[in-house]
């Protein structure tokens, strides 16, 4: 029985000795999301705290490169090309950089995001963008450094940043205007090639009205100088579906020819046995 429990005991300590305490992040992180316009961005960032420390010209020095917050680099993604500070930043995601001052801050967007702290020395080609921004006192300690977007429009927001008694920020402007008109002149010239093709392909896989999508995949291949095998192919099916087996024949060698050309041998198989089915 002694034993036993002395198996036991042993058993239990060694779980015990390989458990993991879990305990709170000094700096933990945390992902703001903001839609602006049409463009979605995204900060990804960790926030120390003050602990009773002085930040900016201490635990942050003037006049270094700053990783903004702790552990990784702050990460923000636009979902689209915005500008900022006047310079046109691709859609994707860029570590937010710093080198704080007592009343300004210069702020790098930097393109080598995927890496913990600041590099000792900024890489030129890496740079997208670098403005300068004011620091904005504040009238108490913000004691975890916090991200923020500020002053959001239908065509711009601000980053905000703000810590210890420091407010910073970064504007960015979104082409909310460009795509929204490119979207009203895509709908008021009416459906396009892949509205038409995807709505007749999509009446045929259903088994809907044929002759309705003979009419659309008609339309769809007037608006191409140059149709595809596959795209003829779907054109043959829809045709003979509809009844018109005549004119399913003409596009179904027309197709044959293409998919010779490409070397495509499913395509040839394909044409040349419905060719056959609709010749009886």
């Amino acid at each position: 029985m002694k034993k036993l429990i002395l198996s036991a005991f042993v058993v239990a300590l060694g779980f015990s000795v390989n458990a993991q305490i879990e305990t709170p992040a000094p700096s933990p992180a945390a992902k703001v999301e903001q839609k602006v316009g049409l463009t979605d961005v995204s900060v990804e960032y960790s926030r120390p705290s003050m602990r009773g420390r002085t930040i900016f010209g201490d635990l942050v020095p003037y006049g270094k490169v700053w990783r903004t917050g702790a552990n990784m680099r702050t990460k923000v993604t636009f979902s689209d090309d915005v500008t900022i500070g006047g310079t046109e930043v691709k859609a994707g995601s860029y570590a937010i950089l710093t080198i704080p001052q007592a009343d300004k801050w210069e702020v790098v967007f930097y393109t080598e995001y995927n890496a913990g702290g600041a590099p000792a020395e900024l890489d030129a080609t890496k740079v997208a963008a670098k403005v300068m921004a004011d620091v904005i006192p504040m009238p108490m300690d913000i004691q975890s450094f916090t991200i923020s977007f500020d002053d959001v429009t239908s065509n711009s927001a601000v980053i905000g940043m703000l810590w210890e008694k420091a407010y910073v920020g970064v504007e960015f402007k979104v082409p909310t205007d460009k795509m929204v008109s490119a979207n009203i002149e895509r709908v008021m010239n009416g459906p396009g090639f892949r509205d038409y093709y995807a709505a007749a392909t999509y009446y045929m896989s259903e088994g809907k009205d044929a002759a309705q999508a003979k009419e659309w995949i008609d339309k769809a291949m007037s608006m191409t100088d140059n149709p595809r095998f596959w795209q003829l192919r779907q054109q043959s099916l829809i045709y003979a579906a509809a009844g018109d087996k005549k004119g399913a024949i003409a596009l179904a060698k027309e197709s044959l020819a293409k998919a010779e050309k490409a070397g495509n041998a499913d395509y040839v198989k394909m044409n040349k046995e419905s060719i056959a089915e609709w010749t009886k």
